[in-house]
């Protein structure tokens, strides 16, 4: 019953979703039902209910009309090539910023001092008090944008957060807080996720392109997070390894919407509200602990590992998924006190069945990747890497064994 009742949350979100943004549809529609149902059985009563009938008819019958037109008066094309980085330079405060693009995974801009930054643990976070709302140019493509993306998958329009800011090195030891908000994972459907589609108005050929419309800035360079208008939910990845060494990972499910298929991070997600507070009621004051917690959080759900069995995790890096429209997406490493043999027995529960095939083990030497990656190689071409990983894994798995083997290389 359980992946029943999910399903069925799904259609509801949905419905719910689209049915908030078109409600003279649904007023018209209670009208003709209210209409029929207050037909007396007298003179008067029905010649003024036939009326009132026949008018909310024509009202709705009208507005049914108008819907459909609006609603197909955009057409949807998808952008297979290349994210164009060339096109569009690292914003100015990223220092030492890079891209880094993995055929048919995807691409990611990272900064190896960001990532040295947040080892420190010293950014602090201030929730916006305002819930994240779409800007009218993209509201207006959600009707159709939403059926698109959830055909063939479940999407459930959960509580996610977003980010306003980034985890910059600052000369002082207590850097500006960065913002969060609260949004839902719809918004982030109708607004990052335009990111690999063109769209195009009907009636007058106009052609809307968000990587340069949303993601560019004024002087052509890529938007910082503070500029940005996407709903820009975190997205929180780490890598476990269990007391015997070995690196677990979890097989996606084709349900899911990034990375289908493929093999993702022992715990991999969206920072959620829940995150930011404390076991005991309290407000989580530190970005640190907050991403941890919903990497942790994510683990558990995802491979079935008890809260006793976490030993620590640590934030290792941050990167920013260009294809998801620039996203921020943060990494950790998680050591484990339970050994492989016993974690391959562990079920997925709940709703997890949705996305995920189960978790697995493999053996990776980060002390060997990091040696390789320092010397230059790509981290989806290293050699130290199973053969599998290399082949299979998901952009955000590949760039949690980069940060966390570069950090490992970095520090010993």
């Amino acid at each position: 019953m359980g992946k029943l009742t999910r399903r069925a949350r799904a259609k509801a979100d949905y419905y719910a979703y689209s049915a908030a943004r078109e409600w003279p549809v649904a007023a018209s529609g209670i009208g003709v039902v209210l209409g029929a149902a207050t037909i007396l059985p007298s003179a008067i009563g029905i010649v003024l209910s036939v009326l009132a009938l026949a008018l909310g008819t024509a009202t709705f019958v009208r507005d049914l009309r108008l819907l459909r037109a609006r609603w197909a008066g955009f057409e949807f094309s998808a952008i297979a090539a290349p994210f164009p980085t060339a096109e569009l330079p690292p914003p100015p405060a990223y220092p030492g910023a890079k891209y880094l693009a993995v055929p048919a995974r995807g691409t990611a801009l990272v900064s190896d001092p960001i990532d040295e930054a947040l080892s420190a643990g010293n950014f602090r976070i201030a929730v916006s008090e305002e819930p994240y709302r779409l800007p009218p140019k993209l509201k207006a493509t959600a009707p159709h944008v939403l059926p698109l993306r959830a055909k063939g998958r479940v999407l459930f329009n959960g509580p996610i957060v977003g980010m306003r800011g980034e985890p910059l090195p600052a000369a002082s030891a207590a850097p500006a807080p960065i913002r969060l908000h609260r949004a839902r994972f719809f918004d982030a459907v109708c607004s990052n996720e335009l990111a690999t589609l063109r769209i195009t108005r009907k009636d007058t050929g106009e052609e809307y392109d968000l990587r340069r419309e949303e993601l560019a800035d004024s002087s052509g360079s890529l938007r910082t997070l503070a500029s940005s208008e996407l709903a820009d939910l975190v997205g929180v990845s780490t890598i476990a390894f269990t007391s015997d060494g070995k690196l677990v990972v979890v097989l996606q499910s084709r349900r899911n919407s990034a990375s289908a298929m493929l093999l993702a991070p022992s715990g991999s997600g969206s920072l959620e509200p829940q995150d930011l507070d404390t076991a005991d009621g309290g407000r989580r004051r530190m970005l640190h602990t907050a991403v941890i917690a919903g990497m942790e959080r994510e683990l558990r759900e995802e491979t079935g590992v008890l809260p006793g069995e976490i030993v620590s995790t640590r934030l290792t890096g941050f990167a920013r998924w260009m294809e998801r429209g620039a996203k921020p997406e943060f990494f950790g490493i998680t050591e484990l006190s339970v050994d492989g043999d016993t974690l391959r027995t562990r079920r997925t529960r709940g709703a997890e069945k949705l996305f995920s095939e189960g978790a697995n083990v493999l053996d990776v030497d980060l002390a060997a990747l990091g040696e390789e990656l320092s010397a230059g190689t790509a981290v989806a071409e290293a050699s130290t890497l199973p053969a599998r990983v290399r082949d299979d894994a998901s952009l955000p798995l590949l760039l949690c064994l980069r940060a966390a083997a570069l950090r490992r290389t970095l520090h010993h």
